[in-house]
């Protein structure tokens, strides 16, 4: 029973690492069902500790997922209004069926949030890119913690 587990969560941890990239799936959270399913294993023990500090930090990447774009639209000089339009754009492109979509929702609904608050082209262009830039940081951090996951996996079944 314990080497079906151990597939299964392999391939929870292969799959938190693409949703590192791809929006419908919680990357880092997808990694730790991964070792929550290896933390019911008999041969492999994982502290409960260790299991609730990852879920703490996969739940605190999930949330920060869906700030850091409007972080980037502020620091980059942009008003509430781009802080809002972010995240509507993100949201927006993150339902729309057009490739690429959760890359250029944020951008886009920064530059209209910016632009209807009457901000010129060039601020609100800026703020937008901030945005985008915001996005890239998210997806990075997704993916750096999938992959720390991934080495705690690793190192449980070499332990065992």
């Amino acid at each position: 029973m314990d080497i079906v587990l151990i597939i299964i969560a392999a391939l929870f941890m292969i799959l938190g690492i693409i949703g590192s990239f791809l929006p419908v799936l919680p990357g880092p959270l997808t990694s730790w069902v991964g070792l929550l399913i290896l933390y019911f294993t008999d041969t492999i023990t994982i502290s409960k500790s260790f299991i609730i500090t990852t879920l703490i930090i996969a739940v605190l990447i999930w949330v920060l997922d869906y700030i850091i774009p409007a972080m980037g639209t502020k620091r980059f000089g942009g008003t509430k209004y781009g802080m809002i339009g972010t995240t509507i754009g993100l949201i927006a492109g993150l339902l729309s069926p057009i490739p690429g979509g959760i890359i250029i929702g944020p951008f886009v609904g920064a530059l209209i949030g910016e632009l209807l608050n009457k901000t010129d082209t060039k601020t609100a262009t800026k703020a937008a890119f901030g945005s985008f830039i915001g996005f890239i940081a998210s997806t990075f951090i997704k993916f750096i913690t999938a992959i720390i996951y991934l080495g705690f996996f690793i190192g449980f079944l070499l332990d065992s």
